[in-house]
């Protein structure tokens, strides 16, 4: 999370209710995901129910991007709104840095909240964003992940040619709709800005894929990784990604790799002065509901 937040706090006319920013990282694995959904445990729904504990106020969190199931963060940011009366308790005394340590005894291990700050009203945890960066862990060696990063680490079951990765993955970079490798959802636009897609090869052997786009449609990043897969492969040229496209329906060709292996790792926000003009754009841009939503934004 980048920006510059030397602007005044939020309230409303009273005084009384202030806007709280929150970082923060999970494991996937055990988790339907990041929205709420009714009888599943989410991460939303484990974040609200312990942030309502704390602040004694029911919580609704605004995200910067929906991880499907089995998707990880160590980057997530969301925001929410809370009466100003909840933070000036004994055990807070107005400072909601305060609220870390607290969440931190009662957050199970699979979820930590790493930071939280108040910031204005014009910030906006998915419309003020300028760009979401993901990282995707794949083995290709022929016995999968080491046990020790399993649950973090997708497996591919033929060797991938890093050379071929980062070719496919070029020609896909810049302003085009990747229709051909969303799912559908009424109401949604699929023209993206693919600003980074690379890859490289650890001493450990695994291979890690940076993805960085202004936003990313449902399945996007895990179609993508699937599509460049069969480039390094050798079971397709390396210009079939880019001729994808011109396609305007989702390509029944493209894999989908695994979510174990998808991470979003951070949001990048512009200066405090820019929040409410960068808020505008991007509704413009994506104007559809969120709440009831399950799955997006690279999962």
């Amino acid at each position: 999370m980048t920006d510059s937040t030397t602007a005044d706090p939020a309230t409303d006319a009273g005084g009384g209710v202030c806007r709280l920013r929150l970082v923060a990282g999970y494991d996937g694995t055990d988790f339907s995901g990041w929205a709420i959904q009714p009888g599943r445990r989410t991460v939303a729904g484990v974040l609200t129910e312990a942030l309502g504990t704390v602040l004694r106020e029911p919580v609704r969190l605004t995200v910067a991007g929906r991880t499907d199931a089995g998707v990880h963060a160590t980057g997530q940011v969301a925001h929410f709104e809370v009466a100003r009366p909840a933070l000036d308790t004994r055990s807070i005394h107005g400072d909601p840095s305060t609220l870390v340590r607290r969440l931190a005894k009662m957050l199970p291990d699979d979820v930590r909240v790493k930071h939280i700050d108040e910031v204005p009203a014009d910030f906006d945890a998915r419309f003020s964003a300028l760009r979401r960066h993901y990282e995707y862990r794949l083995a290709d060696a022929d016995w999968g992940p080491e046990p020790v990063v399993a649950r973090t680490t997708a497996s591919w079951p033929r060797p991938l040619d890093v050379e071929r990765l980062n070719a496919a993955s070029a020609r896909l970079i810049g302003l085009n709709d990747f229709a051909a490798f969303c799912r559908f959802r009424p109401g949604s636009t699929t023209i993206r800005h693919l600003q980074a897609f690379d890859w490289c090869r650890d001493d450990d052997g695994l291979l890690r894929g940076r993805v960085t786009a202004d936003a990313f449609c449902w399945s996007m990043v895990r179609s993508l990784v699937g599509a460049v897969a069969t480039v390094g492969e050798g079971r397709r040229e390396v210009g079939w990604c880019a001729a994808l496209l011109g396609d305007r329906v989702r390509s029944a060709q493209v894999p989908v790799a695994q979510a174990r292996g998808l991470c979003l790792v951070g949001v990048d926000y512009p200066a405090p002065s820019q929040w409410a003009a960068r808020n505008e754009t991007t509704r413009g841009l994506r104007d559809f509901p969120e709440v009831g939503r399950s799955g997006c934004c690279g999962g």
